[in-house]
């Protein structure tokens, strides 16, 4: 499960976040996706998907889809997390049951990208709050820790079946129309955890080790790692040795990263490789 939180968060936050979440998500599916019989990924496509065919309160159907999920959770999560997950889950239908949000629009793409948009912020947001409101994940934890497949090719797999099963019972149109929302919600899921302080790995090999090092420092105002490595390109035996610099930035400090470097070494080497989350160390952590 990915996070971002402080340690200095007041208790509340994650309750907020949590209740944000719930509305955002039951905003999206009884605005947008519900009345106009698109589908999302995961459990929540799983209820839909019933919800549409047997005609049965799509409320109750979030909470008997998750169920399993839920007990599975327990086991191969957390107890805490298993409860906060149940509780965001039981009170997203509640809010299903209790209100009636009414339909936005009719337009097949507006529901697509909006109805995405808001049930995949109200899952993110559920997850900024430590728990989440599909159990899908939780099954390809799993699955993995069983087959050794990763827990992303496990959410495809799933995905691809469902959708595959929507086109069947509903059209191959509804479920090309749910696939571009399931890609919204996604999309917008990613951005909600990992904010615009997305968190860049940076490995940097330059001549000028000692300058690149002062400017991160000094300019960047980041912390670094400094890695002793001996360059291997030369057929002939002769070898260069460096200072190999490994740092954190966040996505937003990459073009003044890329400027300080142009500015001491246009031919540094520079790679970059996108992780989840730091702890720990000279990093600006997030306050949500």
């Amino acid at each position: 499960m990915k996070a971002g939180h402080s340690k200095y968060r007041f208790p509340g936050a994650d309750i907020l976040l949590i209740i944000a979440g719930v509305f955002s998500a039951a905003f999206g599916l009884e605005g947008f996706l519900l009345p106009n019989q698109f589908i999302d990924g995961g459990a929540t496509g799983i209820s839909l998907l019933i919800t549409e065919v047997t005609q049965t309160p799509l409320s109750l159907m979030i909470l008997i889809v998750n169920a399993p999920f839920i007990l599975l959770g327990f086991r191969v999560v957390g107890k805490w997390f298993a409860l906060k997950t149940m509780g965001s889950i039981a009170l997203l239908a509640l809010v299903l049951f209790v209100f009636d949000f009414p339909e936005i629009t009719e337009d097949k793409v507006l529901v697509s990208v909006f109805g995405g948009f808001f049930l995949g912020a109200g899952i993110g947001l559920s997850i900024r709050g430590g728990s989440v409101l599909d159990g899908t994940e939780i099954l390809a934890i799993f699955l993995s820790r069983r087959s050794g497949l990763k827990i992303g090719d496990i959410i495809i797999l799933v995905n691809i079946i469902i959708f595959l099963t929507a086109a069947y019972f509903l059209s191959i149109e509804a479920a090309l129309y749910s696939m571009l929302a399931y890609l919204a919600a996604s999309k917008t899921l990613d951005f909600v955890v990992d904010g615009l302080e997305e968190y860049t790995a940076v490995t940097i090999i330059s001549t000028e080790s000692e300058a690149v090092r002062l400017m991160i420092v000094n300019t960047m105002k980041r912390g670094l790692t400094l890695i002793p490595v001996r360059g291997g390109y030369r057929e002939e035996g002769e070898h260069t040795d460096y200072q190999a610099i490994y740092t954190v930035i966040t996505r937003l400090e990459i073009y003044k990263l890329y400027r300080e470097l142009d500015r001491i070494d246009p031919d540094a080497f520079v790679v970059m490789s996108r992780i989840s989350d730091t702890r720990g160390g000279m990093i600006k952590k997030r306050t949500l």
